[in-house]
């Protein structure tokens, strides 16, 4: 006969076996204790933290009837009547259980509601629990908000997600919602240790310690872990074979890690991450441990005084604390965070694991010259002391046999001039000299502090530095001529013409006389739309006034310009203007010297000069001068 697991047989069965969730317990305990109830609750949290079991405890509490059937809604039901055996047992008819990830359609939500409309068969309540209900449609959603609105008096809803960012506001404005939070490592301990006393299992106090960090804030996932660790076990809990079980890394390495981190070791770090591959332990679960060792680390850095007594590690903390500065610290566990969100993109966690932590070695501030923790290779260049640099002096130049420089070459050297060979031992003697740094540096350097080279060379070698070498036996060169550059001719502005040509000003009075009465039109704001694209491609052909009448004729070149509408709006426009009588004809044919044209040349003639300005300015054509491929780029002058 097979056994029932952790998680189902210890299920909490009221309020007050539950743990971890105070906050909700004293919610629901007061509100069922004053008869305050809401028709819809809403539970949210992660996975195995109390969401289903407080639906039913409170389904419970709504339904029970005492041991004597003369109970009422109570926040302590006594788990001996029927509906209370019922609702433990899953077979009370009056509670629904509705997954909504394998029921999330329109149709499943529609006859859940259908039995809304009936009274409870048994209970003194129906209580609907739709888990997960995150994942309904939104046509779902739609079609229980009205119930959930305004349920009948005995209705009750009770709904559960693992994310309630999902669900509808106009859902979450029904609800009463309680936020079941993930229950403390300690919180988890405990219980599991009262639970595998009751079971009598044997146990160590770090095996029950590893599970409730395993569990990450779950007590059904700490319980499932526990029927694991039992198997694997033999009937036991002890650290060895949790650890192994779960593959969690050791302190011991996470120790030696710091160490060997602290140490400038590389030697030593690349050992221990051998070691973890070859263990088969995970790298970001070293991370996770090596983070948590530098918090507590942090954490007594700032408060040496603080005690934590439940931390079976608080002493291996406290030894490793000193090795590291604070700001070493802070530094260390900040890359700790990131290096596992970068451990998925190295060629394997092992390889990033390793890089993380040679970059923990190479970012240890305070470390050495350079302020990198990586030991010095001997030889290197900026340890070398700076040699004196040679002075060369010049050498007469060669001269054919037999003339004046072959006699001067057996004289003895006097003393403005030097033989080649005498430059040559010179300098081979204070290349040997530089091989040892001077002696200002070996005192420096043998009196243990740390002095630069340049700070200790001698007066002289400085002088000597600020000297420039000259050429031995280098012919002068000669001076750099530059080539003299033809300077490109800049184009003389180009003469432009206009698209239209009109007759000057005076030469069209009928047009001149139209213009005027246009514009008018168009500063009231008399005309829009098709009126005034009539008035403005309109040409006047004849105006004369006869007995208080205005008579004007118009010639228009688009013919679905020529409506009635449109000349009877634009007479009456005219008669504000003109004043009188307007009759105004209209006829087809082509128009010249329009309002419309005169615009177009006005806009062109102040192009033009914009256009002219510009390239006649003397800057602009210096620089299209200076730079031969430099051009205007047309269209890109706009006059003010």
């Amino acid at each position: 006969m097979s056994s029932m697991v952790l998680a189902r047989k210890y299920r909490p069965r009221s309020f007050d076996s539950m743990v971890g969730q105070g906050h909700v317990v004293q919610a629901l305990s007061n509100a069922l204790s004053q008869q305050r109830l809401h028709h819809a609750y809403l539970f949210t949290g992660t996975r195995g933290v109390g969401k289903t079991t407080v639906s039913r405890i409170l389904a419970k509490s709504l339904n029970c009837v005492g041991p004597d059937g003369q109970g009422g809604i109570t926040a302590s039901p006594c788990g001996q009547c029927q509906p209370c055996r019922d609702i433990d047992a899953g077979r009370f008819v009056d509670y629904v259980e509705l997954d909504a990830a394998s029921n999330r359609g329109v149709e499943e939500i529609s006859q859940l509601l259908e039995q809304a409309v009936y009274k409870p068969v048994v209970g003194r309540f129906k209580v609907y629990m739709i888990d997960e209900v995150h994942m309904l449609s939104n046509t779902a959603f739609n079609a229980m908000l009205k119930t959930l609105e305004e349920p009948p008096d005995y209705l009750k809803f009770v709904l559960a997600t693992t994310d309630p960012q999902k669900v509808p506001v106009t859902v979450l404005s029904r609800c009463l919602q309680f936020n079941l939070r993930p229950m403390a490592a300690q919180t988890v301990h405990d219980h599991l240790a009262s639970v595998l006393a009751v079971e009598g299992i044997g146990f160590e106090p770090e095996a029950l310690r590893l599970l409730a960090r395993a569990a990450r804030g779950s007590m059904r996932d700490a319980m499932s872990l526990s029927d694991q660790a039992i198997a694997f076990g033999g009937g036991q809990l002890q650290e060895a074979t949790v650890r192994q079980m779960l593959g969690a890394v050791d302190r011991q390495h996470v120790q030696r890690l710091i160490e060997a981190v602290a140490a400038c070791d590389g030697k030593g770090i690349v050992d221990a991450v051998d070691t973890l591959r070859q263990l088969g332990l995970s790298a970001s679960g070293t991370l996770e441990e090596l983070a948590t060792a530098l918090q507590r680390m942090a954490v007594i850095q700032a408060v040496p005084g603080l005690d934590d007594s439940d931390d079976p590690d608080e002493l291996v903390w406290r030894g490793l604390a000193p090795l590291l500065a604070p700001d070493e610290t802070q530094l260390f566990y900040s890359l700790c965070l990131q290096g596992r969100a970068e451990l998925a993109l190295a060629p394997d966690e092992y390889s990033g694991l390793l890089m993380l932590m040679l970059r923990l070695l190479a970012f240890k501030p305070g470390s050495g010259q350079g302020g990198s923790g990586y030991p010095k290779a001997e030889g290197s260049v900026r340890q070398q002391p700076k040699a004196e640099p040679v002075r060369s002096e010049p050498v007469p130049a060669a001269t054919p046999p037999g003339g004046v420089g072959a006699r001067a070459s057996l004289a003895p050297p006097t003393a403005g001039t030097a033989p080649v060979a005498k430059v040559a031992s010179e300098g081979d003697a204070r290349g040997r000299q530089s091989a040892s740094p001077p002696a200002a540096v070996q005192e420096s350097h043998g009196s243990g502090q740390s002095v630069p080279p340049w700070e200790a060379l001698p007066p002289e070698a400085d002088a000597s530095l600020m000297e420039e070498p000259s050429s031995v036996g280098l012919p002068p060169e000669p001076p750099f001529e530059r080539e003299p550059v033809e300077e490109p001719a800049v184009q003389a502005p180009v003469a432009r013409t206009l698209s239209i040509e009109l007759p000057p000003q005076g030469a069209d009075p009928l047009s001149d006389r139209w213009a005027e009465v246009v514009a008018q039109l168009n500063a009231k704001g008399a005309i829009t739309a098709l009126v005034r694209e009539l008035a403005m491609q309109a040409q006047c052909v004849a105006q004369r006034d006869e007995g208080g009448q205005s008579m004007w004729r118009l010639r228009v070149d688009r013919e679905s310009l020529c409506s009635e509408t449109n000349r009877e709006r634009l007479a009456q426009a005219l008669s504000q203007v003109v004043g009188g009588q307007i009759m105004l004809e209209l006829e087809k044919g082509p128009a010249h010297n329009t309002p419309a044209q005169r615009d177009q040349v006005a806009r062109e003639r102040r192009q033009h000069q914009a256009e002219q300005l510009i390239e006649g300015d003397a800057l602009v054509r210096s620089v299209l001068a200076q730079y031969p491929g430099a051009r205007i780029v047309p269209g890109s002058i706009r006059p003010l």
